[in-house]
């Protein structure tokens, strides 16, 4: 045959190449109908040109390249069921779009995808600038646009900070259910607009932000209603959390008054006057005020009901989050989950909870995906997953300087109908920094009830309370068959959570409620939950209320504040904890059939398996903390007189959980014989579970008599831990007592001086 009509035979053989995807373009300014490259539309166009392409029977890809800068949005961007990955249905082509290389999918599989054009850096923003600022004495002062009701400030990238106060005690702003005294000795009955403020309430894991109603005489009257739904007797977040609400036995006091004028006394702090319509700002050295922008828009993209759309390399900046500025205010339930509304259902702590506002909300979506966006500078969270969205996902993003929580899956109805139950959805190698600026009971990742769902290689630093919280329901009967299994929480990487500074109690790095058969948690690197706290708090894996059918698997879990692994109560069943590396050690799990078999627990130092296991966690390998050798381990402790059934040596068992103590005679000490003098750097100290130990002296001596021991003063309460520096050497090691009282240690490790 001749060749060349050989070759036009296998040509005409060929399956034709897919066609490449229909592309359209924006621009921040584009007012084209063209939607084309030298004549870009905005996103509105572009979204109406997909919708009419996919109704004319497109059947192939559809992208929108977005253009390099700042798309300013004064209502969201909505794309829904109309704005769907075509199917397979032949049709024309739109006419006005280009085409692009690639090709489509198969049958039913063509996506629509929003994204940066190549080398371009797009934002969506929800902020309005603020202009035509005016010095008046040290402050600078600017007029705030119409309907713009600033709760955030950030010049030039920075966040400034609302003006806040000293904390006010319980004994003097002592909360009702109806407000609280205090008004003339913490300073608010003096405040020529004390309504324009708020006050900040932390109870363990709880947040609480009340606005002012009104002050007469002592009698501080906040808005309504906020502070009925923090206080207690409601029933609505169920009768057992009366025990942390604003005027509970627990309610230590106001953490801080905000947001008054007299109040403003530190540079980058700002007030917001209502009444003015004013910005008082305090600047910092060097500042431009030319940069300053307030979040006003709450959603910028949102997604209702749409499948197979994909958003991709986009930036999210300045979305608002204006509940807690109204009367509804901030009454926190866990996890930056609030309680709304006048009225309502009674004793559900299950369901009936407000999420955050954010800046990308997916309500039903159908495997949508959110790639290698970078969201910053926002009042509220980043994204929400919710509604029934299915097969979707997080993936690849930033998230830095929220005031609430990064992401947001699932709800809190544990058996919802099928087309609202959250399924097989994907949270995966994300960085996510500094969220909970704000609103600190707010969590870097929470989950309700979910199927499927999928946590893994994300990496979450320097967060407030809990880093990864999945499951729902505390201990209410509504919670106990919950529509939620086959959960992964895996490979994620956590440091520096629950920082003490923000004062939030009783969480983990990883947190999980209810009942979650098939569920893992697993090759997960835990550091310094809680580390350096005030009380015996904050864990690595904390499975609380009701968490059963779960297992704990391959995780390194060092320095944490209180357990590596707990849960809270006998309720929680046939959980599995093994092949675990951890420096301390914990009780047996509690609850029928619950184990802890197989672990390496009470380390003195990783080892290689441990090592490769934590720094392949996370979105990208990062440093690991190796331990440092405890030279107390193999020495012989003493203690004065003892109290109880204590004994020295629970302080160099390896254990920060168990305890002992002496008794309050004057002088009381414990100490520890290393057995030979060693040249010592740090002493490491963990108070016990009541913080007995305070008002301390560390002394390092070679002999018995401490005669010329070297002696390093400790005031105030001990932490857990606090990191004495001594740089002495010596084979004795005492911790005494300046005064009168116990000396109360879940633990001590000496470590050797550094000789590097």
């Amino acid at each position: 045959m001749n060749s060349a009509i050989a070759l036009v035979l296998l040509l005409s053989m060929t399956p034709a190449a897919a066609p490449g995807p229909k592309v359209y373009y924006a621009a921040p300014d584009g007012r084209s109908a063209a939607c084309s490259r030298p004549n870009p539309c905005s996103l509105e166009a572009a979204r109406d040109k997909i919708r009419q392409a996919v109704a004319d029977g497109m059947d192939r890809d559809v992208e929108v390249r977005l253009a390099g800068g700042r798309y300013a949005l004064t209502e969201p961007l909505v794309l829904d069921e109309r704005d769907s990955g075509p199917g397979s249905t032949d049709g024309p082509d739109g006419p006005d779009g280009e085409d692009g290389a690639g090709g489509a999918g198969g049958a039913g599989s063509h996506t629509v995808t929003w994204a940066a054009a190549p080398g371009a850096r797009p934002v969506l923003t929800g902020g309005v600038p603020i202009t035509g600022w005016q010095r008046q004495g040290r402050f600078q002062v600017a007029p705030v646009p119409e309907g713009v009701e600033p709760r955030q400030l950030f010049i030039g990238g920075t966040r400034a900070t609302r003006a806040r106060g000293a904390s006010c005690p319980a004994s003097v702003c002592d909360a009702t259910t109806t407000g609280m005294t205090g008004a003339i000795a913490s300073g608010v009955a003096g405040w020529q607009d004390a309504p324009e403020a708020e006050a900040v309430i932390k109870v363990r894991w709880r947040n609480y932000r009340c606005r002012i109603d009104h002050v007469d005489g002592d009698t501080i009257t906040f808005v309504q209603p906020c502070w009925t739904n923090s206080a207690s007797g409601t029933g609505r977040t169920g009768p057992a959390w009366d025990t942390t609400t604003v005027d509970s036995s627990r309610y230590a006091g106001v953490a801080f008054f905000e947001n008054a004028r007299e109040l403003l006394d530190e540079p980058g702090e700002f007030v917001y006057d209502r009444t003015d319509r004013t910005i008082t700002y305090l600047p910092r050295p060097g500042e431009n005020l030319a940069e300053a922008v307030v979040p006003s828009t709450e959603t910028l993209l949102r997604i209702d009901g749409a499948s197979r759309v994909r958003i991709a390399g986009l930036g999210f900046e300045h979305a608002a989050y204006h509940q807690p500025g109204t009367d509804e205010g901030y009454a926190g339930t866990q996890a930056g989950l609030t309680l709304t509304g006048a009225t309502g259902p009674e004793d559900h702590a299950g369901r009936y909870y407000t999420k955050p506002a954010a800046a990308v909300v997916v309500n039903g979506g159908r495997d949508v995906t959110i790639t290698g966006a970078a969201f910053a500078h926002l009042g509220g969270a980043g994204v929400i997953l919710q509604a029934g969205t299915k097969d979707s996902a997080v993936t690849g993003s930033t998230f830095t300087d929220l005031s609430s929580g990064a992401v947001y899956v699932g709800d809190t109805e544990p058996n919802p109908p099928a087309e609202l139950r959250g399924e097989r959805n994907t949270v995966a190698r994300n960085t996510i920094s500094l969220a909970g600026g704000e609103f600190t009971d707010a969590v870097g990742i929470w989950a309700g009830y979910e199927t499927g769902l999928r946590v893994d290689h994300n990496t979450l630093e320097r967060l407030p309370y809990s880093g990864i919280s999945v499951g729902w329901g505390w201990n209410q009967p509504v919670a106990q068959t919950p529509d939620m299994r086959d959960n992964q929480v895996t490979n994620n990487r956590i440091v520096d959570a629950m920082l003490v500074a923000d004062q939030q109690h009783d969480g983990g790095s990883i947190y999980t409620q209810g009942p979650q058969p098939g569920t893992v948690i697993s090759g997960n690197y835990v550091n310094r939950s809680a580390y350096g706290n005030t009380e015996r708090d904050g864990n690595g894996v904390y499975l609380d209320e009701q968490s059963s059918h779960i297992r704990v698997e391959g995780n390194v879990i060092t320095r944490v504040g209180y357990k590596w692994i707990s849960n809270w109560a006998g309720y929680g069943i046939e959980n599995l904890a093994t092949g675990n590396w951890t420096d301390t050690t914990a009780p047996a799990l509690s609850g029928r059939g619950s184990q802890q078999v197989d672990n390496f627990t009470a380390l003195e130092s990783l080892p290689e398996a441990a090592l490769r296991v934590a720094a392949a966690a996370g979105a990208r390998p990062g440093p690991v903390e190796q331990l440092a050798p405890d030279l107390a381990r193999a020495g012989t402790a003493t203690q004065s007189a003892t109290e109880g059934t204590g004994v020295a040596s629970l302080a160099i068992d390896g254990s920060t959980v168990t305890d002992t103590r002496t008794t309050s005679a004057a002088g009381s000490w414990w100490q520890v014989d290393l057995g030979e003098v060693r040249a010592i750097g740090t002493v490491e100290l963990w108070n016990d579970a009541s913080m007995t130990t305070a008002d301390v002296q560390v002394l390092v001596s070679r002999t018995p008599d401490f005669a010329g021991a070297t002696v390093v003063p400790l005031a105030g309460k001990v932490l857990r831990p606090s990191l004495v520096p001594v740089d002495a050497a010596g084979r004795y090691v005492r911790i005494q007592r300046t005064g009168t009282g116990r000396i109360g240690l879940a633990g001590v490790a000496v470590h050797e001086r550094d000789r590097t």
